[in-house]
C-alpha cells in the first residue's frame, strides 16, 4: 500500500497529518534524512514520490548521501562504449512482491513470467547497435555501449532500473558514489505506465526517453513530458482507427475490455469517444489491473453474459496473455477480438491452447522490417556473448539460467514487429550523436567536453533521417512519429502455426477518404467461421426508421414502417422524409413516386358507361325528331306547337352531349365550355318546356268567349320569349367568364395519395347564378305546368310537363349535397348523372305519351281525338 504522502483533496485536516506522520515514520526507520515533497494533482507524479519514498524503504537509495550498496542494480545486458544508451524492457511479466513490513530490510524481489517477446526487444536493440558501430558513416571511430535492465513488467523496477542508469557504479577515493552515469538516452518501456514512471524519474536529469510502444495520448503533453520520444504514435489514432474498422464491418454493438493503467484508460477513453461518434454502441466497458484476480475472473464472466459478438481489447500484452489464459479455462470461444499494437502480433499468445479464442482476431500493429544478419545473430553471437553460461563454463549461471531453455528458439524472429520501432529509435539516437559531434564552435559546441543528455535531446527535436527500409522518421511536436499502421489477421500458416495476415492499412498522414484501406477477402473471421455479426438490433430496411427503446443505447432499436407519403430509402434511417407536393411514397416506402391522377376518363368503366348513356340519350332525341320530322303534319305533333318541340329535342340533344365536356383531362378549354355550355343549353331547354307550358294556358284562355289572347302569344313571341330567357343566361355566363373563369387544378388536398384533376369554379358566385337561374325557371315551368295539368284537352302536355319539371328539379336539389360531398372524378360524375337524369327525364315525359300514339296508336292520332273528350279514357 501507498504511504499516502499526497493525500487526495478531500480529506481532512487530521487524516493528512496522520498520513505525513505515517511517512516520517517510514523515514525515521530507515535512518535517512526526510524529503519534502510538494503534492501535485498528477498521478504520475504522486506515483513516482510513491515509488522513490519505496525505494528509500528498500534501502536502494539513500537520501543522506551517495554511497554504493552491497546489493545494487545491475544491468541484465551491458557494453562499454563511448557513448552509453539505456534500456528497460519487461523481459519478466511480474513478480512475486515480498512483504514490506518496513522495520527491516526485505528481501530480494523474484521475476516470474519469462517473456521471450521483450527479450527479443532487447536483442533488436543490442543487433541495431552493433550494426551502427560496424558502419563508417554513422558516428565514425565512436562506439556505443549499452546498459540494458529487466523491469519484470512492474513500475517499481522500472523505477530502481532508472536509479541505476541515472546513478554511476563507480567509486572515488573517498568511497563514494561517482556521481551521474554517462548515458545519453534511454531505450524503453514497451508499456505507456512503466514510461511514464521512466520519464518521471529522469526528467529533472534532462535524459531523453525514446519508447518504441508507449502510445497513450497523455505523454503528447510536452510540458510535463519534455523530454519524452517515441517511435511510434499515439493511442488517438490506433483508437479512432478501431472505431473505422468496427463501422466499416457493421459491427455496432461491442464489448470493450483494457488494461487498468495509463494505457488502457486513456487509449478506450478515446475509442469510446471515435465510436459514439460512428454510431457505435459499448454494451460494456470492463477494466482490470494484472494483480485482480478476482476481477479477470468477473470479466471474464462479463463477457460471456453479454450479447455482443465483437470484443475490443486495449490490453497491454502481459494483461492479454492473462485474459486469454481465463477465457481458455472459461471455455469462452467463437468472439471477433480487436486488437491494439500491444498484442495483435504477440507469438508466445499463439499456443494451441489458445487458437479456439484467437484465431481471426483482427487489429493494427506498426508492421515489421526485414533486419538482414538478425536471425543469425541472434542464433550465434547474442547468445554466445550476452549470456556466457554453459556447462563447461560455470560461471555465474543463475541470473540466466531461466533464458537458457530458450537459446534455440526463434520461430518468433519473422514477426518481431516492433522490430522497425526499436530500430528507428536507436538510429534516431545515434543520427543525433553523430549531428553533435560534428557540431563546430562557432555553432556553440566545445572540444572535448562530455556529451550531456540535454544537448542529445535538441539534436533528437531536429533529426530528419530516412531508414534503410525507406522509413523517413523524425518527431512532431508531441514527440511522436506519424500513424501508420498495418491491419493483421490472425490466420492459419501452411504449416498449422500461427501467421499474421496483413489485410489492410491505416495512414494517418493520407487526405480524408483515403487513410484506412481494407481487403476483406482476405479476412478470416473468428473460428474459421463466417464474418460474425454484432448488433443490438439488425438493421432497419428501407421504408422504416428507427425509433430507440427506452432506457437502452442508441444501437437498440426498433424499426417502425415510414408513414404514408414518407420514405426512408438508406438502411438504419433515423427518421422519414416526407415527398415533396406531387409525390407520395410506394407501397415499400422508398422510394416517392408520381402520385396517380386521377379524373374522369373516357377508358375507364364509370367513364365508359356515362359516355354510352349520353350518346344513347342524344340518339334517342335524334330519332325522335326524325320521327317527329316524318310526322309533322299529324294532330299529335302540330299540337302545343311542334316548332317548340323540334327546338326543345334539340337541346335536349345538346344537353346529352354537354355531359361529354365533362369527360376526360381538363384544360382550360374544356373547363369554360363545360359549365357555360350546360348553363346555356339547359336554360334553352327549360325555356323550351315553358313555352310549350305557356301555350297550353294560353290555348285554354283562347278557346273562353270573347279571348283574343293568343294573338300575343303566337309563334314570333313563343320564339321570342325562348331567346330573351337564353340570352339572361348567356350574358351570365359571359360575365362568369370575364371576371373569374373556370381554370383546370391539381387537388392534392382531398387526397393525399394521389392528384384529383378538376376544374375550378374560378367565381363561385358566377356557377351558382347559372344554376340559380336555371332553377328559377324550372320552378315557375312547374308552377305553370301544376296549373295547367287538369285543363280539359284530350292530349293535355301540361301534366307530361309537370312530371318532367318534377323529375328535373328533384334531380336538380338532390345534386347539391351530392356535389358538394362527393370526393375527386365521382365529383364529376354526379354532375353528368344530373344532366342526363334531367334530359332523359324530360324526353321521356314530354315525348314519351306522343311517339306512343305515333308508333303503337296511329288510330287515336287524329284532331277529333286530340280536341275531343270521349277518346281520353283511351289512354
Amino acid at each position: 500500500m501507498s504511504p499516502d504522502l499526497c493525500a487526495p483533496t478531500n480529506r481532512t485536516k487530521k487524516e493528512k497529518a496522520n498520513a505525513q506522520k505515517r511517512a516520517e515514520l517510514i523515514y525515521k526507520t530507515q535512518n535517512v534524512v526526510a524529503v519534502q515533497y510538494s503534492c501535485s494533482t498528477s498521478s504520475g507524479t504522486a506515483l513516482v514520490m510513491y515509488f522513490h519514498l519505496l525505494l528509500l524503504s528498500l534501502n536502494l537509495v539513500k537520501a543522506d548521501n551517495c554511497k554504493i550498496l552491497d546489493d545494487p542494480a545491475s544491468p541484465l545486458l551491458s557494453k562499454d562504449g563511448d557513448v552509453i544508451i539505456g534500456g528497460l524492457f519487461s523481459i519478466h511479466g511480474g513478480i512475486n512482491p515480498p512483504s514490506l513490513t518496513y522495520t527491516e530490510k526485505p528481501p530480494p524481489f523474484i521475476c516470474t513470467r519469462f517473456n521471450l517477446r521483450e527479450l527479443r526487444f532487447a536483442q533488436t536493440m543490442t543487433f541495431v547497435i552493433e550494426e551502427i558501430n560496424r558502419s563508417s558513416s554513422l558516428l565514425p571511430n565512436i562506439s556505443i555501449g549499452y546498459r540494458i535492465y529487466d523491469s519484470c513488467g512492474t513500475r517499481l523496477l522500472t523505477m530502481k532500473a532508472a536509479m541505476a542508469l541515472m546513478n554511476g557504479q563507480d567509486l572515488t577515493a573517498d568511497g563514494t558514489c561517482s556521481g551521474q552515469a554517462v548515458v545519453q538516452a534511454i531505450i524503453g518501456e514497451t508499456e505507456s505506465s512503466p514510461t511514464i514512471v521512466l520519464t518521471k524519474t529522469t526528467g529533472p536529469f534532462k535524459i531523453p526517453v525514446i519508447s518504441h510502444g508507449a502510445t497513450c495520448v497523455c505523454l503528447n503533453n510536452r510540458t510535463e513530458y519534455p523530454y519524452f520520444f517515441r517511435t511510434t504514435a499515439s493511442d488517438y489514432y490506433q483508437s479512432r482507427a478501431l472505431a473505422y474498422l468496427l463501422k466499416h464491418l457493421g459491427w455496432s454493438w461491442v464489448g470493450a475490455v483494457n488494461s487498468d493503467n495509463d494505457f488502457g484508460n486513456s487509449g478506450m477513453a478515446i475509442f469510446r469517444d471515435a465510436a459514439r461518434e460512428e454510431g457505435i454502441c459499448v454494451e460494456y466497458s470492463e477494466k482490470f489491473d494484472r494483480s485482480e484476480s478476482a476481477k479477470i475472473m468477473n470479466v471474464v464472466d462479463m463477457i460471456k453474459k453479454g450479447t455482443a459478438r465483437v470484443l475490443v481489447l486495449f490490453l497491454a500484452h502481459i494483461d492479454m496473455t492473462i485474459l486469454v489464459d481465463q477465457l481458455i479455462l472459461k471455455n469462452a470461444t467463437g468472439y471477433q477480438m480487436i486488437g491494439v499494437q500491444s498484442w495483435i502480433t504477440a507469438v508466445n499468445l499463439a499456443t494451441p491452447a489458445s487458437y479456439d479464442v484467437l484465431i481471426g482476431s483482427i487489429g493494427f500493429d506498426p508492421g515489421k522490417i526485414n533486419m538482414a544478419g538478425f536471425p543469425e545473430y541472434v542464433l550465434t553471437e547474442f547468445w554466445e556473448t550476452a549470456f556466457p553460461c554453459s556447462e563447461t563454463n560455470k560461471i555465474d549461471c543463475s541470473r540466466y539460467e531461466e533464458m537458457i531453455p530458450f537459446k534455440n528458439y526463434n520461430d518468433d524472429i519473422s514477426e518481431l514487429r516492433f522490430a522497425n520501432n526499436i530500430y528507428n529509435a536507436v538510429y534516431a539516437v545515434a543520427h543525433s550523436l553523430h549531428s553533435l559531434l560534428r557540431c563546430t564552435e562557432n555553432q556553440g559546441c566545445r572540444k572535448g567536453q562530455k556529451i550531456q543528455p540535454l544537448q542529445v535531446i535538441d539534436y533528437l527535436k531536429k533529426v530528419n533521417f530516412t531508414t534503410k527500409s525507406g522509413d523517413h522518421v523524425w518527431f512532431d511536436s508531441t514527440g511522436a512519429t506519424a500513424a501508420r499502421y498495418e491491419l493483421v489477421n490472425w490466420q492459419r500458416g501452411p504449416d498449422g502455426g500461427v501467421q499474421f495476415k496483413v489485410v489492410g492499412y491505416y495512414d494517418a498522414s493520407l487526405p480524408p477518404g483515403q487513410q484506412f484501406v481494407l481487403d476483406e477477402s482476405d479476412i478470416v473471421w473468428a473460428g474459421g467461421k463466417a464474418e460474425p455479426r454484432s448488433v443490438c438490433s439488425e438493421s432497419c430496411l428501407p421504408g422504416t426508421r428507427k425509433a430507440g427503446q427506452k432506457g437502452r443505447p442508441i444501437c437498440c432499436f426498433d424499426c417502425i414502417p415510414c408513414a404514408e407519403g414518407e420514405i426512408s430509402n438508406d438502411t438504419d434511417s433515423n427518421d422519414c422524409e416526407q415527398c415533396p407536393g406531387e409525390y407520395w411514397s410506394n407501397a415499400e416506402r422508398d422510394k416517392c413516386v408520381l402520385k396517380e391522377i386521377e379524373y374522369l376518363s373516357f377508358t375507364e368503366v364509370m367513364g365508359i358507361v356515362l359516355l354510352c348513356f349520353s350518346l344513347f340519350g342524344a340518339a334517342l332525341s335524334v330519332l325522335v325528331s326524325i320521327l317527329f320530322l316524318i310526322k309533322k303534319d299529324t294532330p299529335i305533333v302540330r299540337a302545343n306547337n311542334s316548332e317548340l318541340s323540334f327546338l326543345l329535342l334539340f337541346s335536349l340533344t345538346l344537353c346529352f352531349l354537354c355531359s361529354l365536356t365533362f369527360i376526360g383531362r381538363p384544360s382550360e378549354w374544356s373547363c369554360m365550355l363545360r359549365h357555360t355550355a350546360f348553363g346555356i343549353i339547359f336554360v334553352l331547354c327549360i325555356s323550351c318546356v315553358l313555352g310549350k307550358t305557356i301555350v297550353v294556358l294560353m290555348a285554354f284562355r283562347a278557346t273562353l268567349p270573347g279571348s283574343n289572347i293568343m294573338k300575343w302569344f303566337g309563334p314570333p313571341q313563343q320564339r321570342l320569349s325562348v331567346l330573351a330567357f337564353t340570352l339572361i343566361q348567356v350574358i351570365i355566363c359571359v360575365c362568369w367568364l370575364i371576371i373569374s373563369p373556370p381554370f383546370p387544378i391539381k387537388n392534392m388536398s382531398y387526397f393525399k395519395e394521389k392528384i384529383i384533376l378538376e376544374c375550378n369554379l374560378g367565381s363561385a358566385v358566377g356557377f351558382w347564378a347559372v344554376l340559380g337561374y336555371i332553377g328559377i325557371l324550372a320552378l315557375l315551368c312547374f308552377v305553370l305546368a301544376f296549373l295547367a295539368r287538369k285543363l280539359p284537352d284530350n292530349f293535355n302536355e301540361a301534366k307530361f310537363i309537370t312530371f318532367s319539371i318534377l323529375i328535373f328539379c328533384a334531380v336538380w336539389i338532390t345534386f347539391i349535397p351530392a356535389y358538394v360531398s362527393s370526393p375527386g372524378k365521382f365529383t364529376v360524375a354526379v354532375e353528368i348523372f344530373a344532366i342526363l337524369a334531367s334530359s332523359f327525364g324530360l324526353l321521356f315525359c314530354i315525348f314519351t305519351p306522343k311517339c306512343y300514339i305515333i308508333l303503337f296508336k296511329p288510330e287515336l292520332n287524329t284532331k277529333k281525338n286530340v280536341m275531343g273528350k270521349t277518346a281520353a279514357k283511351s289512354l
